[in-house]
């Protein structure tokens, strides 16, 4: 993802930390593809890309706060936001399994299509560990901590016979869209920040509540100065 886009033609060079870059290729959706003449440390390189909205560089609190406790594995290009809310001493004092959705830059894209069901997603790869499907299929109640979470459950639940609630270990790829009307079949409560307008995870949050109820909630949220998206407060949908 580059901006100004119109440097960034094919054959346009820049570094990273003194690493010499071109650009190769230009996507349907305008990404580039980049050739880097030798490794290079992005960590070092660059700085942490916080989201858009944010409309400010990253500093070094940034790279504790834009972080969840929990997280481990890296590959993703953005926080799961809803995780942000705990902390060690909260998750030692409830029942929890951890899965794995690594965000894509998708997350970022607004809906422009009228007709939402044209929107594509990105696909972004995920993972459930042998422990976290046995920790959740023998939940009494499955409480999703954000749209990562509600992605990576439901696109397991797809994977076996709709009769069944038992979902398995695995690893793979999901642009499972969720849009009203959306059949849940194993998330019973979310708890989520507040999203962007025309956002694929405000119609998420719609398909699960409600869209009028969600409208409700998302005006009581402006007239109360609730904060919005990735460092703002959260709600529990039950």
């Amino acid at each position: 993802m580059v901006t100004p886009g119109r440097k960034m033609r094919i054959g346009a060079t820049a570094t990273i930390g003194n690493v010499s870059l071109r650009i190769e290729g230009i996507t349907a959706e305008g990404e580039r593809i980049v050739a880097f003449e030798k490794d290079v440390d992005i960590y070092a390189g660059g700085s942490m890309p916080l989201p858009p909205y944010v409309n400010r560089f990253s500093d070094d609190t940034d790279a504790a706060r834009y972080q969840t406790v929990f997280a481990r594995e890296p590959g993703a290009v953005a926080a799961p936001t809803a995780g942000l809310h705990f902390t060690s001493d909260m998750l030692s004092d409830i029942r929890h399994a951890f899965v794995t959705l690594h965000v894509g830059p998708g997350t970022f894209l607004p809906v422009r299509s009228e007709n939402i069901a044209e929107h594509r997603m990105h696909a972004e790869r995920f993972s459930i560990s042998p422990e976290a499907a046995d920790k959740i299929n023998d939940a009494q109640r499955i409480v999703a901590v954000g749209t990562t979470a509600m992605r990576v459950l439901e696109t397991a639940m797809r994977k076996i016979k709709p009769e069944s609630r038992q979902i398995e270990s695995q690893s793979g790829e999901t642009d499972l869209f969720i849009y009203p009307p959306f059949t849940f079949r194993i998330v019973d409560a979310l708890l989520t920040n507040f999203h962007l307008p025309r956002s694929t995870l405000l119609m998420l949050v719609s398909a699960f509540a409600g869209r009028e109820f969600i409208l409700r909630a998302y005006e009581e949220a402006v007239r109360e100065r609730y904060r919005f998206f990735s460092y703002g407060d959260c709600m529990l949908i039950l």
